[in-house]
C-alpha cells in the first residue's frame, strides 16, 4: 500500500504530459499599440502603475499602487514621415470581465516637445480590461479599442 501511494503521484504526473517532449517557447508578437487616422497617429498602452520606475511615475504625476493602472495615449501628427506634437482631447472607458465600466479622467503631461495624455484607473489582479478610447482632433472624433490583461 505504501508503495502504491508513492507511485500513484508519479504515474499521474507522467500521464499529464502524454509523453510529450519539451518544446521550445514560441514567440508571441507584441499587441498592436498604435493606430493611424489620416495624418494622425495614436499610440496607446495600459500598464500597472507598479511597473513604472520612480522617475517616470514622478514625471507623469502617478502614485504607484498595486490596485491601479495607467492608460497612456499619445496623439501625434504625421508630417513627411515624422511625428510631431498634435493637440487633441482624449476620453476613455475601461470594462472588466464582469462588464463593470470605469470612466477614465486624463491629464495632459508635457514630455519634451510632446504631450501625453495620462489616466489612472482601478484594477484587480488577474483581470482583463477592454478599453474604448475616443480621440477628438481637427474637428473629428476617432476611436481605438484594445484589451490588456493585468
Amino acid at each position: 500500500m505504501k508503495y502504491l501511494s508513492l507511485c500513484l503521484p508519479l504515474l499521474l504526473f507522467t500521464a499529464c504530459s502524454a509523453a510529450e517532449k519539451p518544446r521550445a517557447a514560441e514567440f508571441v508578437p507584441p499587441a498592436v499599440s498604435s493606430a493611424d487616422f489620416g495624418d494622425l497617429r495614436v499610440h496607446y498602452n495600459a500598464l500597472p502603475t507598479l511597473s513604472l520606475n520612480d522617475a517616470v511615475a514622478r514625471e507623469y504625476g502617478v502614485t504607484k499602487d498595486a490596485g491601479s493602472a495607467m492608460l497612456v495615449v499619445a496623439v501625434r501628427r504625421l508630417e513627411n514621415g515624422e511625428e510631431t506634437s498634435a493637440e487633441a482631447e482624449v476620453s476613455a472607458e475601461a470594462f472588466d470581465l464582469q462588464g463593470a465600466r470605469q470612466h477614465i479622467e486624463f491629464s495632459a503631461v508635457k514630455t519634451g516637445q510632446y504631450t501625453d495624455h495620462i489616466g489612472v484607473f482601478t484594477i484587480h489582479a488577474r483581470d482583463s480590461y477592454r478599453f474604448e478610447v475616443t480621440i477628438k482632433a481637427d474637428g473629428r472624433a476617432e476611436k481605438v479599442k484594445f484589451q490588456r490583461n493585468f
